[in-house]
């Protein structure tokens, strides 16, 4: 089994990798600067398997001490400031941790013996698109907020040192994900939680905005796939073909949990938000054999049971998380 180097480990999607990984056999290495979004409970089934490292990536000499300890034979690099709302809020954290940090990682890893660097980015990279249409892997990047266009960077970046330093970087571009340990700042478990309270659930201008929704645990497994079956140098979409309206989002989260749709409190519209995305999967479906397992209504009947057992855990983050949602919706 392959040694793997996880960033970002401690965060929503990468734990789920992580513990996904542990389970496969993997020697698992996680970095994780644990910022608000990083919490190492979300390891805690897994945290005697695992060795655990809280650095910050753009920390050159910390993290090539970590690279000549640990000796990797796999970066999987999902560390990221990833919303958008704080992004248009300030913007400084998303270039020091998806550009910079991105940057260190990459030219670490040409001196080391790594055999695959997978660059973890995002469908929000190709821009936006109209009510028809899907985003290949050969759509030109088209970014249009601060923390797109800092994950296209990265993105950029893993392909630059693929092609200038023969890197053996693959690309990853998933969609929206969804599903349990999500911090309640994303469209999902804001609803949940506010629904929960009786609170009005604040929604984007008319709530028409579609998204893809790609249930994580069937993103950790596209990677696994990826790694295993992926070719050095290619752009795989991961995507689950499952568009929903954000307004639709919602309804379906108030009626599982039995709340009126009057909770429901349109706001302004952010700025430059993009009105869809929407990604073509045949490459990974066609060459790997990858496809999405979890439809929707399975996935976010899931997802709001899992916040309803472990409403402990959002508790904890409430007092933060208030004040944020006064910036941003008010």
């Amino acid at each position: 089994m392959a040694k793997l180097l996880v960033t970002g480990g401690a965060g929503f999607i990468g734990s789920e990798f992580v513990r996904q990984a542990v389970e496969k056999g993997y020697e698992t290495v996680v970095v994780d600067k644990l910022t608000y979004a990083g919490d190492l409970e979300r390891l805690s089934s897994v945290g005697d398997k695992i060795n655990f490292y809280k650095a910050d990536i753009t920390n050159r000499e910390f993290v090539e001490y970590i690279y000549k300890k640990e000796k990797p034979d796999i970066v999987v690099h999902w560390a990221a400031e990833s919303h958008v709302d704080r992004s248009i809020l300030d913007a400084t954290p998303f270039i020091d941790a998806n550009v910079k940090g991105t940057q260190v990682l990459l030219d670490l890893a040409k001196n080391s013996d790594i055999s695959l660097f997978v660059n973890i980015a995002t469908d929000e990279v190709y821009g936006e698109l109209g009510e028809r249409g899907q985003f290949y892997e050969t759509t030109p990047l088209n970014p249009n907020s601060p923390y797109s266009a800092s994950k296209a960077s990265a993105d950029m970046l893993g392909r630059a040192y693929y092609r200038t330093f023969n890197l053996p970087v693959v690309t990853v571009r998933p969609s929206n994900n969804y599903g349990p340990w999500q911090y309640p700042e994303k469209l999902i478990p804001v609803v949940i939680l506010k629904a929960l309270k009786n609170e009005p659930i604040p929604v984007y201008g008319t709530g028409e905005n579609v998204r893809e929704w790609l249930y994580v645990s069937d993103c950790a497994d596209a990677v696994f796939h990826i790694i295993e079956k992926g070719k050095v140098g290619e752009i795989y979409n991961v995507g689950s073909g499952q568009e929903k309206r954000n307004i639709d989002v919602v309804t379906s989260i108030l009626q599982i949990l039995g709340k009126p749709q009057s909770l429901i409190q349109f706001v302004k519209d952010r700025p430059g938000h993009d009105f869809r995305y929407s990604l073509n999967v045949d490459k990974i479906k066609k060459e790997l054999g990858w496809e999405a397992k979890v439809k929707f209504e399975e996935g976010i009947r899931k997802t709001v049971n899992w916040y309803l057992n472990n409403i402990d855990w959002v508790e904890r983050k409430l007092k933060t998380l208030k004040e944020y949602w006064e910036k941003v919706y008010s």
